[in-house]
């Protein structure tokens, strides 16, 4: 069909008075309007993909970024990023940074040195919680050979604060072997990690100041990526434990060379003291970077289980929501091959994640903020 006789049709005028307008000439006059109103037809006749998403801005771009959280007065992020605006320089591996929440003001908190990981607020917001290598090496871990399965390199990752300003670096933790994954509890008091200390990978709880170290969990396997409830009652994470013995077996050859597979990860949750520890998922996929909604009854994070029936290809991992109990899962992301990191405002206002949406180089991941919708 003609452009124009379309536009025409679109506001549904006859074919007599069509004939007309045209015999005067202006029926170019029509066709913008026309085709504003069907484009504005069309747009509220499609829901959106992602409806709990509004308003979605990207923060970055390009390089590796990722691991973007708030600040205790959600005004701002600290995040993980390969890209050093100060230089306008890239790394090989990631240093720590902070940023207003429109993108603006960068600034590198981490020494520069070595790789780091897993950054996060003090209360008060003056100063940064995160893990690195510095201390081992100045120089970025080596890179892990690609296999089939993913896998990352538990590398000897020790736990640091320091001021927001970079200044006035502190150790808060000295063990051999892998320190990571720390964040810290609502009220402040308390930092949980993932370590290797004991010979496993368990969560571990200490003070802010890097005292009373206490052991969470004690099943043999991977257990991580701990976050807090709200009320600083709870604790969600992810978690692997081999079933098998032949599963089990694999998972301690790996971690003799300090690595890890987590192919296979589901959402717990247990209480502040390791107590009551028990799985809200059961779906065999990838279930990671788990965090609670505000009010403390839904829990946000990252899954490759809509990939789960492909045989070839890339899978993709998007955001989903569960209740606190467990249940049916909500899909909340489908753009992009690779969606997570979530994190609530504190107000639950703000959904910050990370994604590779709009990528324009292959293993691009930028952040991005969105207006929650509920």
């Amino acid at each position: 069909m003609p452009r124009k006789e379309f536009q025409l049709n679109a506001i549904r005028l006859s074919t007599k008075t069509i004939s007309f307008i045209i015999g005067l000439g202006i029926a170019s006059l029509l066709v913008p309007m026309s085709s504003h109103l069907f484009a504005e037809t069309k747009k509220a006749a499609t829901p959106s993909v992602e409806p709990h998403l509004k308003n979605i801005r990207q923060l970055t771009k390009g390089g590796k970024n990722a691991e973007a959280y708030f600040s205790f007065d959600g005004q701002t992020l600290v995040f993980q990023s390969t890209e050093d605006p100060d230089q306008e320089a890239s790394h090989a591996c990631y240093q720590i940074y902070t940023m207003d929440l429109d993108g603006s003001n960068k600034r590198r908190v981490s020494t520069g040195f070595g790789g780091t990981t897993c950054g996060y607020f003090f209360p008060g917001d003056r100063r940064i919680l995160f893990s690195s290598t510095h201390m081992r090496h100045p120089q970025c871990p080596p890179i892990l050979k690609k296999t089939k399965q993913y896998r990352w390199a538990l590398d000897d990752y020790d736990i640091f604060s320091a001021h927001i300003s970079g200044n006035d670096l502190q150790r808060l933790t000295a063990s051999p072997g892998y320190d990571a994954e720390a964040t810290v509890s609502p009220n402040g008091r308390t930092v949980v990690f993932t370590s290797m200390r004991d010979g496993d990978l368990d969560i571990y709880s200490m003070n802010i100041d890097g005292t009373k170290i206490q052991r969470l969990t004690n099943t043999i396997g991977y257990d991580g990526g701990a976050f807090f409830s709200p009320d600083n009652t709870r604790i969600v994470y992810r978690a692997s434990h081999p079933d098998t013995p032949e599963s089990l077996q694999a998972y301690q050859e790996l971690l003799a060379q300090n690595v890890v597979e987590p192919s296979n990860l589901e959402i717990f949750i247990m209480n502040a003291d390791g107590s009551d520890q028990h799985a809200i998922t059961n779906n065999h996929a990838a279930n990671f970077s788990p965090y609670f909604h505000p009010n403390g009854q839904r829990i946000i994070f990252s899954s490759n289980v809509s990939s789960q029936s492909k045989t070839k290809g890339r899978p993709s991992f998007h955001l989903y929501s569960i209740n606190d109990t467990g249940g049916e899962l909500e899909q909340i992301t489908t753009e992009g091959h690779f969606n997570s990191f979530p994190m609530f405002s504190p107000d639950g206002s703000t959904l910050v994640w990370v994604s590779d949406r709009n990528a324009t180089e292959p293993r691009e991941f930028n952040v991005f903020l969105a207006d929650w919708v509920p």
